[in-house]
């Protein structure tokens, strides 16, 4: 027998079943939310992993092409890597679970969510997120849940709480937040430029949802729910703390972390731990600990000079922005190129533009996106932290820190009719002490100004930071926070937008939620540093769009044609639009609608690929004058193409004002000539002349 619990949801039956599948799972909740189903699951190691500081969670998010009636891409018909919707996902499933799992846990733990159907109306991400709630939380896992997952979307001016797809992808806002009983513990958000304002209340009321669901899970808990293991802990000792406390006073380590030079920092705490190890040497049985020890160590250290003396560990003041810098044109030869630093955080960012017909494909489960016209991509090599490792393409970091300035820059792009081309921004670390992610919005916004993109505003993004004390009002807020404040602090929370309002968020945190204070302290103190990043430096390096774009940009020349006329153009298997790609050396894109996209670096010979493609879908009407070449002679006149696939007939008679035996006598083949159109003959045919053309 298994159980059942339904509950209504923004409108739709949410309907849970437990014990009916995945039984040897640690939890398995069976989810369904209108037609959408994920079988969502929570196992755990039975014993913890030897040799690792850190909590092995691995979230998972599998979409299968049998859940919206597709066969899989490719040779082998087969669900391949996953996509970087699916990734994507995993990140936000991810970031409010990890931090209500024990610090001290060290048993490996898989949260995987199979999507096996999805209704349109009923998103799977958001089924997923909920789900991995339940399984987790009825477990038999130590965890300190649950918490609950609301989505917020924006359609006509009105919120509307967990939209269907297609609402989802077109409205002005895709907000997720997630919530403990309490408080709001994640928040990832694209806008279409919201006000501040209003993007707090769309917050809260996704939070005043969560609270609810919150309040059904438990009720699923309390029936089901599983007494919670007992785990070996791997917290470090109180007597070892108090030993290296001993070997190295607080003051000293307070002198070795508080410095703005990341590398020394690091060399002093090496020091240091070179020390603690050799006093420590006899107590073999400590030794392994001494790494995270120090670690606790130099935390704590840090965490209590910023909560009680308002003192960062490079000096700046709570609310004081690293020193800044910004530069364009930086990379020759490339379409568009900008380096935005700050303080050792530093982003090169290179656009590249191309005919939309280069747009990536999208094969998922969204039938709403198809192509990404684009993309922007984040490359975070070893070097840029001074380590040594071999790259093995982006990992999950990578392309959801790509993902956000994607999304940060999106609303201010222009439309495909305003501007024609496919876009793809990269954006190299060549220096990292935290917020890459944030100097990459900028470095991308110079960039594509510099590439002549025709932005409606300027973007630039910040992440603030966070310590807490013992009570909620106990906590400081920080601006432009560096790795060490990331690493030892409560919270990044990444907001990018222009003067007017919110492009994107991204909030992580490491503790059990954040006070409605801290959340507009944190998105108001954001706003005041993007505006002084804008006016301060970004602005001082590129202050709006070039008006055109590179020389060494392709160049487009967008036209539409009637729907009707794309055969002519195309001709039999592709033969009139190949000739005139040949004679041009143009790109040439034509979309169903009529659309047609002409790109080159020749501008003469793009106009005369518009022009031969203007030619082929006129319909010839008398007094019409045309440039043509003679390509065939006959004892009865000479044939006249004026666009590949496009001929008329001058008769003999119209070749010339006098009296001509043969055609040869005044043509020759492959000579260029001027005729007008005469009408239709008795035939119904097109007649041209040569000696009717009006002098000028």
């Amino acid at each position: 027998m298994y159980k059942t619990y339904e509950y209504e949801l923004a409108g739709r039956t949410l309907k849970v079943d437990i014990g009916r599948v995945g039984k040897q799972a640690n939890g398995c909740a069976f989810m369904h939310y209108g037609d959408t189903t994920v079988l969502c699951t929570a196992t755990a190691s039975k014993k913890p992993r030897d040799g690792i500081d850190f909590f092995p969670c691995s979230v998972e998010y599998e979409e299968k092409y049998y859940s919206v009636g597709k066969m899989p891409g490719g040779f082998n018909k087969r669900e391949g890597k996953p996509s970087e919707n699916a990734i994507l996902t995993s990140r936000v499933i991810d970031r409010p679970m990890r931090p209500l799992f024990p610090k001290d846990y060290r048993n490996d733990v898989t949260l995987n969510n199979l999507v096996m159907s999805v209704d349109p109306q009923c998103r799977p991400e958001l089924v997923a997120m909920i789900g991995t709630s339940i399984a987790t939380t009825i477990s038999d896992i130590p965890f300190d849940g649950p918490c609950a997952m609301t989505q917020i979307g924006l359609v006509d001016g009105e919120f509307i709480v967990n939209p269907s797809q297609e609402q989802w992808d077109k409205g002005d806002l895709r907000l997720t937040v997630a919530s403990t009983g309490q408080k709001v513990i994640m928040i990832e958000a694209g806008a279409n430029i919201i006000p501040e304002a209003k993007m707090l209340e769309a917050i809260y009321m996704a939070h005043d949802v969560n609270l609810k669901l919150i309040d059904f899970i438990n009720g699923i808990v309390a029936e089901c729910g599983k007494e919670k293991h007992e785990y070996e802990s791997a917290a470090v000792p109180q007597e070892l703390m108090d030993e290296i406390m001993r070997i190295v006073p607080p003051e000293e380590m307070e002198k070795a972390v508080f410095t703005d030079d990341k590398q020394q920092r690091e060399d002093n705490v090496a020091e240091l731990t070179e020390r603690i190890n050799e006093a420590l040497a006899e107590k073999e049985e400590l030794l392994p600990l001494v790494g995270d020890a120090v670690y606790q160590y130099e935390k704590k250290t840090v965490r209590k000079m910023i909560l009680k003396d308002h003192k960062r560990p490079d000096g700046r003041k709570i609310e004081e922005i690293r020193p800044l810098a910004a530069e364009v044109d930086l990379i020759p030869r490339v379409h568009g190129s900008a380096m935005f630093t700050r303080g050792q955080t530093q982003i090169c960012d290179v656009c590249t533009l191309a005919p939309l017909s280069d747009a990536q494909r999208v094969e998922g489960l969204d039938p709403n996106i198809t192509k990404k016209r684009y993309l922007h991509q984040y490359n975070f090599p070893s070097y840029s932290v001074g380590e040594t490792k071999v790259s093995r393409g982006p990992g999950r970091r990578e392309i959801g820190h790509g993902a956000l300035a994607e999304r940060a820059l999106l609303p201010v792009l222009p439309t495909e009719e305003e501007f024609p081309y496919s876009i793809r921004c990269v954006s190299e670390t060549f220096e990292s002490n935290g917020s890459t992610s944030m100097a990459s919005t900028c470095a991308s916004c110079m960039s594509l100004m510099a590439a002549g993109v025709p932005l409606k505003s300027m973007v630039a993004g910040i992440s603030c930071g966070l310590v807490t004390g013992d009570t909620d009002d106990d906590y400081v807020v920080l601006t432009d926070i560096q790795g060490l404040e990331d690493f030892f602090g409560d919270m990044d929370f990444k907001v990018t937008g222009t003067t007017e309002g919110i492009t994107a968020i991204q909030m992580d945190i490491k503790i059990h939620g954040l006070t409605r204070p801290i959340v507009e302290e944190a998105i108001s103190r954001a706003r005041e540093a993007r505006l002084f990043i804008m006016d301060e430096c970004m602005k001082k390096a590129i202050a709006e769009p070039r008006k055109e774009v590179g020389e060494y940009a392709p160049k487009i020349i967008f036209m539409s044609i009637d729907p009707e006329k794309i055969g002519e153009v195309v001709g039999q298997r592709g033969k009139t639009i190949n000739e005139i790609i040949s004679r041009t050396g143009c790109q040439i894109d034509i979309e169903d609608d009529g659309s047609v996209s002409i790109c080159g670096m020749d501008q003469e010979q793009m106009a005369n690929a518009k022009n031969m493609i203007e030619i082929i879908v006129t319909e010839f009407e008398e007094g019409q004058i045309l440039n043509g070449k003679v390509v065939s002679i006959k004892e009865f006149g000479a044939f006249v193409e004026f666009a590949p696939g496009k001929e008329g007939l001058v008769h003999i008679s119209r070749i010339a004002k006098r009296r001509i035996a043969k055609v040869e006598d005044v043509l020759n083949l492959g000579d260029e000539v001027t005729v007008i159109c005469l009408g239709k003959d008795r035939m119904g045919r097109l007649s041209f002349s040569m000696k009717d053309v009006p002098v000028n």
